[in-house]
C-alpha cells in the first residue's frame, strides 16, 4: 500500500490530502472520502472515514481522504457545506489528474455524506456511498440524492440524525439508493465498523461486476 500525505491547491488555500493506493492490480476508479462536520471534531482520521477508505481499497480503488478548509493543515475557514463541497471537488480534480481516465466515487460519513452527495451533482461520479448522511441538517440546502447508483447506510439507533427522517428522505429520491439499515447501531457505528466495511465492499464488488 502506497501512502502519503501532501498539500494540494484548493479553492480557499492549501488542502491536506492523504493518498492511499493498493499495491496490486489496475484500478477501475478512485475514491474521494469526506469526513464529518469540521466544527464537531471531524477530520480525515475519523474511524468511519477510515473504514470507508479501507473498504474501497479492499476492492482495488485508490482513495483520497482530505481535511476540509480550516481543519488540520488545510487553509481557510468553515463555509457551511458550500466551501467543503468545493474542497471535495478540488480533491476529485486532483485524483483525475493523477489517474487519468478513471471515474470518481464519492463517499462520506454524516456531514461528509451530505458533501459526497452534493459533490456528485457537480462532478459526474460513478458511485456514491453515504453513511448516516446529514440531510435536513443544513437548511440552506435542498439536498437531492446523487444522479448515479448509490448506497445509503444508516443505523436505526442514530442519536444524532433521526433515522426515520433520513430513510423517509431516501425513499423520495430517484434513482433510489441501495439501503442498509443496521439495527441497534448509533451514529458512530461503535462495534460495527467491520460490518460497515463489509457492506461497502459488497456494494463495490457488485459495481465491479456490473450489477
Amino acid at each position: 500500500m502506497a501512502r502519503s500525505r501532501s498539500l494540494i491547491a484548493g479553492p480557499a488555500g492549501q488542502l491536506e490530502v492523504l493518498l492511499e493506493e493498493p499495491a496490486a492490480g489496475a484500478a477501475r476508479a478512485f475514491g474521494v472520502v469526506c469526513h464529518p462536520h469540521p466544527l464537531q471534531g471531524g477530520t480525515l482520521d475519523n474511524k468511519v472515514v477510515y473504514s470507508l477508505a479501507r473498504a474501497l481499497q479492499d476492492v482495488g480503488l485508490p482513495t483520497l481522504r482530505f481535511n476540509y478548509r480550516g481543519v488540520g493543515q488545510s487553509e481557510g475557514v468553515y463555509d457551511e457545506g458550500r466551501g467543503e463541497t468545493l474542497d471535495a471537488l478540488a480533491v476529485a480534480a486532483h485524483g483525475e489528474a493523477r489517474w487519468p481516465g478513471l471515474p470518481v466515487w464519492f463517499a462520506g460519513f454524516s456531514f461528509g455524506g451530505f458533501v459526497a452527495i452534493n459533490a456528485a451533482h457537480q462532478r459526474a461520479a460513478e458511485r456514491v456511498v453515504a453513511v448516516a448522511p446529514a440531510v435536513g441538517r443544513l437548511s440552506t440546502f435542498k439536498v437531492e440524492g446523487p444522479p448515479c447508483p448509490w448506497l445509503l447506510i444508516q443505523g436505526d439507533a442514530d442519536e444524532v440524525l433521526a433515522p426515520d427522517a433520513v430513510l423517509e428522505w431516501a425513499s423520495q429520491q430517484a434513482p433510489a439508493p441501495e439501503i442498509a439499515v443496521f439495527p441497534g447501531v448509533g451514529h458512530f457505528f461503535h462495534g460495527r465498523l467491520n460490518e460497515l466495511r463489509d457492506r461497502v465492499v459488497a456494494f463495490a464488488q457488485g459495481a465491479r461486476a456490473g450489477a
